[in-house]
């Protein structure tokens, strides 16, 4: 692979990045609004982006075209969920916060390999998830006031951080199934539908407590929608360019700009607990991807030296 489609592919991941989480901050800017209601305006303004992309691309005759509708609801109805929690977290916590807990998610992908695919996994691995799980335990800690000697739960806070850790959880079994559906559908099908599929099963919250947005509610809202659109649009095409061993560490640069804004925008400045626990959960979460790369160039050249030549 040329160096030059490296570097395009890295630049597509953190630009990804950076509109992942201005989405987040929109999100976070429209408070009040209840997190099904946050889950749709997200699902369904993504789809514009999203199906223009593919126009322009000439795959609208197949984008569509698809073996596994049923894999296709299941895998939008863990998704919904996954969002749901993760932008309740969102509008409880400190942007950076509810960033760093969300950095659980490869870590608990190793697990969910583990438990429901009977994946090996090593002692190196495991090692890693287990550090880095105490990186979430330490995030976590000032929020769980039963863990600090109080005699209430510690709240909003405690919940929206639970509620984020749950979303990682279940976005770690949405990986696995975007893993399964890989193998017999394309990239623009499993991106349509989702899109599609979560719209529909986000409304099914409309019963339970939808507000009317005000103008700047509504404005965060559609631009969250379209952004998250942007977002996926960038990160599946900086796959393209480059292995994913070489482009997944840049998502940690969402750290920074999570700092950043929440600073400036939120006013909501970084603990001592969350900076230590967001640390080592990086580097945990950089060690496992160096190992899959390492055990990936592994089973490259074991299939070389099994495949007969000449």
């Amino acid at each position: 692979m040329r160096t030059s489609n490296v570097m395009v592919g890295i630049g597509l991941k953190v630009a990804s990045v950076c509109v992942f989480v201005c989405m987040s901050s929109l999100l976070k800017a429209s408070e009040g609004i209840p997190a099904g209601q946050l889950v749709f305006f997200r699902s369904f303004f993504a789809i514009f982006p999203v199906i223009a992309f593919i126009a322009w691309q000439g795959q609208m005759a197949v984008a569509f075209k698809t073996k596994e509708p049923f894999s296709h609801f299941w895998r939008g109805l863990v998704g919904v969920s996954a969002m749901g929690l993760s932008f309740y977290g969102l509008t409880k916590l400190p942007l950076p916060e509810a960033i760093a807990i969300s950095y659980a998610t490869p870590l608990l992908t190793v697990v969910c390999s583990a438990i429901l695919l009977r994946e090996t996994v090593r002692l190196y691995r495991w090692t890693a998830v287990c550090f880095g799980l105490v990186g979430v335990v330490i995030i976590l800690w000032p929020r769980l006031s039963f863990f600090t000697g109080e005699t209430e739960f510690g709240g909003d806070q405690a919940i929206g951080a639970l509620a984020t850790l749950g979303g990682a959880g279940l976005a770690a079994i949405a990986m696995l199934l975007v893993r399964k559906l890989v193998q017999t559908e394309r990239t623009p099908t499993i991106v349509v539908y989702f899109s599609i599929a979560s719209s529909l099963i986000a409304l099914l919250s409309f019963p339970f407590g939808w507000i009317w947005p005000t103008p700047f509610q509504a404005t965060c809202l559609i631009m969250a929608g379209i952004a998250g659109g942007v977002a996926q649009i960038l990160l599946t095409e900086s796959y393209r360019h480059a292995d994913m061993s070489a482009i997944a560490p840049f998502e940690y640069t969402s750290m920074l700009l999570g700092l950043v804004i929440g600073y400036l925008l939120f006013g909501d400045v970084p603990t001592a607990e969350m900076i230590i626990g967001a640390a080592i959960v990086i580097s945990a979460g950089i060690f496992i991807i160096y190992r899959e790369h390492r055990l990936g160039l592994a089973r490259a050249r074991a299939r070389k030296a099994s495949t007969p030549q000449g």
